[in-house]
């Protein structure tokens, strides 16, 4: 099987807000999808956290690399992507954009073996995986009923972030945690990001650990991004005090960015993103990493269905990673799988089981937003 062509399209007109200092509107472009073709006719989809311009000039750079060439091996191949190109500057766009051929790559594998990528990296540790629906943080009038909806559709752990947290003052901080554990319940989990990658974060170490006390009193599961992404001392030391499990990392690249947080124990919860970490046996190499550090893996999941799926499989071959991030309301993750995605009656997502992702994708809802863009063989 040898690879024919890689072809990528940005989803734009339903890109949904990010809670940043400059917001993003619907058209903004921010995810990109890849799509590998080979020469038996299959397609494989990947998925890339950065404008289509910056995926298709990182494209024009390793397409050549890519086509006419044996896919024997995902993981080798995507290797042989990162050492041709380390001299462009490794965790930039080029990295971004081998993160989605690497998933592609993988889906087209499991197509052409007939096995699901769970099972070719590693899995099965489980075939189920629980999601927690993402939102972004907001007055209590609009954000409570938005949680009360996702429990009633089954969602038993949520995540609030970004919107005012850390932006207007402590007291607001508590009330918006506050509404929230109310809408939950008291045994639903419930996670709080910070959104310290955000531009010119205010807030430092000490800010971060007296505000990790409120959210010990409302029984928060994790902090995440309580500090700005580079503060390696400030998150070890805030990991170290903090009475919250902390949690970070989404904006780092590659397994060797990881290495001084895993080996400082910067964090109890580390949490790459498959469509910029260079896919997924970055993604995998730094969970197994962070295990044998007493870490667990939870990915970062702010992006489309094709990157929910790659978690998926993800989870299905690391033995500690028990959650997924579901980004509530986009319709990047709800609307381009066929038949959507379905809890089950204890809020767990099942695993696909197919060949390759294991997904049916809507192709007349990602033509709609690409632009008309065939990603498949027709």
């Amino acid at each position: 099987m040898k690879i024919r062509n890689v072809v990528s399209a940005g989803l734009i007109g339903a890109t949904p807000k990010g809670g940043w200092a400059n917001e993003l509107n619907p058209n903004d472009s921010l995810h990109t999808l890849i799509a590998v073709h080979t020469d038996d006719g299959l397609t494989g989809l990947g998925s890339v956290f950065t404008h289509q311009d910056l995926v298709a000039g990182s494209l024009s750079v390793l397409r050549d690399l890519l086509v006419g060439e044996e896919l024997d091996s995902p993981s080798a191949m995507t290797e042989r992507l990162h050492q041709a190109t380390f001299w462009m500057g490794r965790g930039g766009s080029i990295t971004h954009t081998i993160s989605g051929i690497n998933m592609a790559l993988w889906d087209v594998f499991g197509q052409h073996a007939g096995l699901p990528v769970s099972r070719l990296l590693g899995g099965d540790h489980r075939s189920k995986v629980r999601p927690y629906a993402s939102l972004l943080m907001d007055e209590p009038s609009v954000m409570v009923p938005r949680l009360e909806g996702y429990a009633s559709e089954g969602f038993r752990a949520f995540k609030i972030g970004w919107g005012s947290f850390g932006r207007d003052s402590a007291a607001t901080d508590e009330r918006i945690v506050a509404a929230a554990r109310e809408a939950v319940g008291p045994d639903a989990l419930l996670a709080v990001d910070a959104g310290g990658s955000d531009g010119f974060w205010p807030h430092g170490y000490k800010w971060a650990l007296n505000t990790s006390h409120m959210l010990h009193d409302y029984g928060v599961a994790w902090f995440e991004e309580a500090l700005s992404p580079d503060d390696l001392a400030g998150f070890t030391e805030l990991t170290k005090h903090s009475r919250v499990p902390i949690s970070g990392a989404e904006t780092l690249t590659r397994r060797q960015s990881f290495t001084p947080f895993i080996d400082a124990r910067a964090f109890d919860i580390i949490q790459p993103d498959v469509t910029k970490v260079g896919g997924l046996d970055e993604s995998l190499a730094v969970g197994r990493r962070a295990e044998e550090a007493g870490m667990r893996l939870i990915p970062h999941g702010w992006n489309t269905a094709v990157g929910l799926a790659a978690d998926l499989h993800t989870a299905a071959a690391l033995p500690r990673t028990d959650l997924v991030e579901y980004c509530t309301g986009s319709a990047y993750i709800d609307d381009i799988v066929e038949d959507g995605w379905r809890l089950d009656e204890n809020g767990l997502l099942d695993i696909p089981s197919g060949p390759g992702l294991g997904i049916s994708w809507d192709r007349d809802e990602i033509k709609k937003y690409t632009g008309g863009a065939s990603l498949f063989l027709e």
